[in-house]
């Protein structure tokens, strides 16, 4: 069992920056690939990022590649999402969510644990 908490959302202006942190408590969090997905009002959850249990290999969805930068710090069991050059297309409720495995994963079936997600507002 695996307990995620995010934090770190916020309203902030289209170019800016935001870290958001997902801290986990449970059971071998480093045997853990973890991801994070994002769901606009209105739309399905969508895929953002993964990184692998060790974090030397990570995947990005198209729209945030060269922006977003996913990374773990397995020391302190949490999971980081670096977000540049926002835009209020970005505009959504942010999970992270922990998989069984050592690889990435970009499928939500993929995925067992889940945060309570956390809010970022992009303004134009």
């Amino acid at each position: 069992q695996v307990q995620l908490v995010e934090s770190g959302g916020a309203v902030v202006q289209a170019g800016d920056s935001l870290t958001l942190s997902c801290a986990a408590s449970g059971r071998a969090f480093s045997s853990y690939a973890m991801g994070w997905f994002r769901q606009a009002p209105g739309k399905e959850r969508d895929f953002v990022a993964a990184i692998n249990w060790r974090g030397d290999s990570t995947y990005y969805v198209d729209s945030v590649k060269g922006r977003f930068t996913i990374s773990r710090d397995n020391a302190k069991n949490t999971v980081y999402l670096r977000m540049n050059s926002l835009t209020p297309e970005d505009t959504a409720v942010y999970y992270c969510a922990a998989a069984s495995g050592p690889h990435y994963y970009a499928r939500l079936v993929n995925y067992d644990y889940w945060g309570q997600g956390t809010q970022v507002t992009v303004s134009s």
